[in-house]
């Protein structure tokens, strides 16, 4: 077993990473760091629970300290569910100490020697850790997750990405709430009502995308080049993103053989069974009505992005539509920088 802590473990994701990690068969957690508030206390005492399922029993006696790895002892992985303020002056602390950090904070994933990586999508990314170790001087390292609507929209251009050329994306999302965490959006402004912004969320998604699917010389990542367009919005629901996805190609293509390779889609992590890769990391529905986020955000244990409403337009010639649904703290957030460990653990 590789024992593992999680850095800011009261929060929503930090809550996620615990449930997640759950009789996981090669990670354990040892060690929980909050804010100074709760350090000293028991989990069980120090957090206001959540989610759906109760704390675990093997968490609810450990004792949360502070977020300093001079406290987190014997671990070798740590997960990072902090603020992206706070991750960016202690994450490089903690792989200066030696430790893997697995990351979900948006701190560190634009740094040119920090990968940035969805294992499905761009697993060669992560020899960009030994040129982090090199420059920096690390023993450990930094390896972080996009941002939650990226990681769903780019699983699903991946396979469309490999075989056509993309001219132009546009995407418009309709994202949960629990994407701002349980005190990010007040119920008065969200209840019979949506937000049509959520702060630096279309410009992450741009640069982000654009990256993940761009060509690594060993070195550097030079980004995609195929023009991108996002507008983001806050509905009414609680776990689950909705994106609406309209592509132009460059090329004459057949509705089928888009459904095909979506259909089919699978990489590294199912090459290798990962204990969180799941088996299909696309799944195409034929109904009109899907995807929904009520129906289909457990997917694969939430961990694999639906797609309905595959269509061509024709009003635009060498276009085409679809809307994805992924569940935004699994496969988004904790269950992607989990597979994210699973996928080094086995390679490195």
């Amino acid at each position: 077993m590789v024992n593992v802590g999680i850095l800011g473990a009261t929060g929503m994701v930090g809550q996620r990473f615990i449930q997640l990690l759950e009789n996981h068969p090669k990670f354990e957690i040892k060690a929980l760091t909050a804010s100074q508030r709760s350090a000293g206390k028991k989990y069980q005492d120090a957090v206001t629970w959540h989610l759906d399922t109760p704390i675990p029993e093997s968490v609810e006696d450990i004792v949360v300290v502070d977020t300093d790895p001079g406290l987190v002892k014997d671990v070798e992985i740590v997960f990072s569910a902090l603020p992206a303020s706070n991750a960016a002056v202690v994450e490089p602390k903690f792989a200066e100490a030696g430790m893997k950090v697995a990351s979900n904070a948006s701190a560190m994933r634009m740094e040119p020697d920090v990968p940035l990586v969805i294992p499905e999508v761009n697993p060669e990314h992560l020899d960009l850790i030994e040129i982090q170790q090199k420059r920096r001087g690390w023993d450990g390292f930094i390896v972080t997750n996009p941002n939650c609507s990226t990681i769903a929209l780019v699983l699903t251009l991946k396979p469309i990405y490999d075989q056509y050329d993309v001219n132009r994306v546009y995407v418009s999302t309709m994202q949960a709430v629990s994407g701002a965490g349980y005190n990010g959006v007040p119920s008065m402004a969200i209840l019979d009502n949506m937000v049509p912004f959520i702060g630096e969320e279309e410009e992450k998604m741009e640069e982000e995308t654009l990256y993940l699917l761009g060509d690594f010389d060993g070195e550097t990542v030079e980004p995609a080049s195929f023009g991108l367009s996002t507008s983001c919005h806050r509905v009414p629901v609680v776990d689950g993103h909705t994106e609406a996805v309209f592509m132009e190609m460059d090329e004459d293509f057949e509705l089928e053989d888009i459904k095909k390779s979506m259909q089919e889609f699978q990489a590294i992590p199912q090459k290798l069974d990962l204990f969180s890769a799941p088996k299909n990391p696309i799944i195409v529905r034929e109904e009109d009505n899907r995807p929904q986020p009520r129906m289909d955000r457990m997917r694969e244990k939430g961990m694999a992005v639906t797609v309905g409403r595959l269509r061509q337009d024709a009003s635009f010639p060498r276009s085409l539509k679809y809307v994805l649904l992924g569940h935004n703290t699994i496969r988004g957030a904790a269950g992607a920088s989990i597979l994210n460990a699973e996928l080094i653990a086995e390679i490195m």
